[in-house]
């Protein structure tokens, strides 16, 4: 009898020992599960906040106490890239605008110069007078050239710094694209585009600012001169639904390549096989006009199917 208590009282034992063991691996099992739960929601919603786990298995309180480090060191390594991303845009607006200045006086010496040089030519002919004013036309347009650049930068600048407080209202857009068409209209005509126009006859309004929207069609139309010339076209839509007004800008050039859709929108990119062009943009004017009808509200976006249809897509919230 003495044996078989001895052996039923080992077998308990042992039934406890497993049971305990198996308590400790499900335990142990269910906050992993609840971990990797916390850190995906933590991670995808980048919230900053930090894992929270009970329990009393240490291996699974030191691998919370890990990746809580982790994620304080992440914290602040996005802090201090934020911190010095601001810097940088302030220093660049700084400096864009201390660029101004100067490049005002040059221009204004140069055409003095030029004013000048005019006068003497018509008082006596001279190859020499002739030269330097050929000379002067060449300096003030690279310094006018050089102007344009500047100023791109200190708006860009200006933007990304949060120093540009853009004014919204409604408006109508249909009569933007229409007064953004008639300006650049002879030019269009002039080099032999098609120029189709689609808008509705009812006035749309959308969210705006209207100096904003006009700097980003001028971009985009002065894009299709300079790039999607072989086409020789130009279209500019409106479309709507419920809660958006959709402008597209549309031509049939050369397009742009998928692998470059986003690259477009990012600073100084322009694309390889273009640099050599006379008309060769400065890289700025398409991330200006994204970050403009970001902070309107909206969006800009491209779809582009060469020789076919190249479409940017000004998207902006209605106003009903």
């Amino acid at each position: 009898m003495m044996l078989v208590a001895l052996g039923l009282l080992a077998a308990v034992l042992a039934a406890v020992v497993l049971y305990q063991q198996f308590a400790f691996r499900n335990g142990a099992q269910k906050r992993l599960r609840e971990l990797h739960q916390q850190l995906k929601e933590i991670l995808d919603a980048d919230s900053g906040e930090r894992v929270m786990i009970f329990t009393d298995n240490k291996e699974v309180m030191e691998l919370v106490a890990q990746i809580n480090r982790l994620l304080e060191e992440k914290a602040k390594t996005e802090a201090d890239f934020r911190r010095s991303e601001i810097s940088s845009r302030k220093m660049l607006s700084n400096i864009s605008h201390d660029m101004k200045t100067p490049m005002t006086v040059i221009k204004g010496y140069l055409e003095i110069m030029r004013t000048r040089g005019e006068a003497a030519l018509e008082a006596r002919e001279g190859s020499e007078v002739r030269e330097n004013l050929q000379m002067l036309e060449k300096a003030e347009q690279k310094a006018e050239s050089l102007m344009e650049l500047v100023d791109s930068f200190f708006s860009l600048a200006k933007i990304e710094a949060g120093d540009m407080e853009l004014t919204l209202s409604g408006l109508d857009v249909c009569e933007l694209c229409r007064e953004s068409i008639l300006d650049f209209y002879e030019m269009l005509t002039g080099a032999d585009f098609e120029v189709e126009i689609g808008l509705p006859a009812a006035a749309v309004y959308a969210l705006a600012n209207r100096e904003a929207l006009q700097r980003i069609l001028s971009n985009l139309i002065s894009n299709v001169i300079r790039y999607g010339a072989e086409g020789k076209y130009l279209g500019i839509f409106l479309r709507t639904d419920d809660q958006s007004a959709y402008i597209d800008v549309v031509d049939k050039g050369k397009g742009i390549d998928s692998a470059f859709a986003q690259s477009v929108f990012e600073r100084l990119f322009t694309m390889e096989d273009s640099r050599s062009r006379s008309v060769q943009g400065n890289g700025i004017g398409l991330t200006i006009a994204k970050r403009l009808a970001e902070q309107m509200g909206g969006e800009l976006t491209l779809k582009s199917e060469p020789y076919v249809r190249t479409a940017f897509t000004v998207g902006l919230n209605r106003v009903l």
